[in-house]
């Protein structure tokens, strides 16, 4: 099978991560070392530089991945990261004796169809257009803003916290995201109008 290109470089946080991305796309990936990243100020340098033309971050959903992923996010430009997030999916990677601490899958556990769907809208096509996504590109697809999510009552509410996880299991996002990450997420994997549908649906359900 031919293998989609990711017109930006992938950090990851280990190797058997790079091993699961590379049998699928033709894509820059590079390993952050997990929480060695903390303390390497050459894998620091190494990643900014990477990161100047824009870089996609992958991390596992667990405590983990989301204490890396804030370390980046610290590090590198705001303006140059596109956060990718994978759904909480419960299990353990063949290759481990034991399920990890919080018994879910990484990057590497992943099926196929779930990378090749998060990672869509990064994708260079037969059309050579990027970042496609159900055929309309993410340029003419009007975006979620930050009013919406305050309307909605996804920021600044008692119950935000709440109404933004229900949202991350509907879209298969992991739960706890903070209102501007989930923001950016939406941003990337629908537009409005589904979003706004989905409001709608859950309200009259309530």
């Amino acid at each position: 099978m031919e293998k989609k290109r990711i017109i930006y470089p992938i950090i990851v946080e280990g190797k058997y991560d790079k091993i699961k991305l590379d049998s699928i796309f033709d894509a820059k990936i590079f390993v952050s070392d997990g929480f060695g990243v903390f303390k390497s100020k050459e894998k620091q340098r190494l990643l900014k530089k990477i990161a100047e033309g824009g870089v996609i971050l992958l991390l596992d959903s667990d405590g983990g991945g989301t204490q890396i992923r804030s370390y980046l996010n610290s590090i590198i430009p705001k303006d140059k990261i596109h956060n990718i997030y994978i759904p909480r999916v419960e299990g353990k990677e063949r290759r481990k004796l034991h399920a990890s601490k919080s018994g879910t899958l990484g990057v590497e556990g992943m099926e196929r169809e779930v990378l090749e769907r998060v990672l869509a809208p990064f994708t260079i096509c037969e059309s050579r257009e990027i970042g496609e996504f159900d055929k309309k590109p993410r340029e003419s697809r009007e975006m979620i803003t930050k009013l919406d999510f305050y309307t909605d009552g996804l920021s600044g509410g008692v119950n935000s916290s709440e109404l933004r996880d229900r949202i991350c299991e509907r879209f298969g996002l992991p739960c706890g995201m903070s209102a501007n990450s989930l923001l950016e997420a939406l941003n990337l994997i629908c537009d409005r109008e589904e979003y706004k549908s989905i409001m709608i649906e859950m309200k009259t359900i309530g």
